[in-house]
């Protein structure tokens, strides 16, 4: 094996662990050696044997056929199988709780995200918007054994389950980011409400209505961040220093929902895929192209947090509007029933 080989899996272990612990013991206790052992390996001085190479490569998920062909256009992704965890919304938070607290331990994080329809981390803010859009996607979407033949309904969420969700937002909240919004926000949400109800899938067709008053709510928390610049809670006072939140009006459309990540030491990104599931990748030439592509776009957009009032006010304007012509629909539906 090159040495140069062996360098770049060492620096991927490192990327991938992002400063949890010495890359020492990281690795040392994956192959039952030494730290010693270990730094002499990562200096070159010791070759890493074929079996070891096939411990790493299968601990970590690194792709040895990407590795070798050192291709710009081959991209190595990792992702969590949705059949490997239990689908609940208390497991879904546990995963984005566990990377974003990663992100938020390095030096000066920055976050850049793109908003595909619904801005998951925000919506924090309001859970059940949260518990709605994951049922949504477990019974429509995978059409998972356990939603079969049930009804969507009120239910009080695990203190747990909150718990975790208010941490991811605590987190998220206290690390800058750049957001880039377009028209097609929160439509494909509200518009899953009014299936649901139009198909009879709410056990009471009122909670359809009640959602989409949250999620007025929600935009209305949204565009109080939006003018003084900083993200807070829903319900508390905003900070007067941090947080600070930029956001972009994109007028044509985002293609994708990104997160970029950037602190001192490191750098990736994760992007949605099968609706709400998402992959990772620290790829440098990857990021460095995505990054390219975002900067276009933040040129290409609007800026309307801080200033811009009326644009700003605008684009909350044509969203609420979208969102209460549902809602009057079903509520002229309720009247009639």
């Amino acid at each position: 094996m090159r040495v140069d080989h062996q360098s770049r899996i060492f620096e991927i272990i490192k990327s991938l662990t992002e400063g949890q612990d010495s890359l020492g013991n990281v690795v040392g206790d994956v192959l039952s050696i030494s730290p010693d052992a270990i730094y002499r390996r990562y200096r070159g001085e010791t070759q890493l044997t074929i079996f070891e190479l096939e411990k790493l490569s299968k601990h970590f998920g690194i792709s040895l056929d990407a590795l070798f062909e050192i291709k710009k256009n081959t991209v190595v992704f990792d992702f969590q199988p949705l059949e490997v965890y239990e689908f609940n919304m208390t497991e879904y938070l546990s995963r984005m709780h566990d990377r974003l607290k990663l992100i938020k331990a390095q030096k000066n994080p920055e976050l850049i995200i793109t908003v595909n329809n619904s801005p998951m981390l925000q919506l924090l803010n309001f859970p059940h918007l949260v518990r709605f859009k994951l049922w949504f996607w477990g019974k429509t979407h995978l059409q998972l054994e356990e939603f079969k033949g049930k009804q969507f309904e009120y239910e009080k969420l695990p203190e747990e389950t909150f718990a975790i969700g208010q941490e991811v937002l605590r987190i998220y909240n206290s690390i800058p980011s750049k957001e880039i919004y377009d028209g097609t926000f929160l439509k494909g949400f509200a518009r899953e409400v009014y299936y649901y109800f139009n198909a009879h899938q709410f056990k009471d067709p009122g909670y359809a209505v009640y959602l989409l008053e949250l999620l007025l709510r929600f935009v209305d928390h949204l565009e109080n961040q939006a003018g003084i610049g900083k993200k807070f809670t829903f319900g508390v006072q905003p900070p007067a220093s941090g947080n600070d939140f930029t956001m972009f009006h994109n007028e044509t459309l985002n293609g994708n929902g990104t997160t970029v990540y950037k602190t001192e030491d490191h750098r990736g990104l994760y992007i949605t895929h099968n609706l709400l599931n998402y992959i990772h990748t620290n790829d440098k030439v990857y990021f460095d192209d995505t990054m390219n592509v975002l900067n276009k776009q933040m040129a290409n957009s609007s800026i309307i947090s801080l200033n811009n009032e009326k644009a700003r006010t605008d684009y909350f304007f044509q969203v609420k509007k979208m969102i209460n012509k549902l809602k009057s629909k079903m509520e002229i539906d309720l009247d009639e029933d």
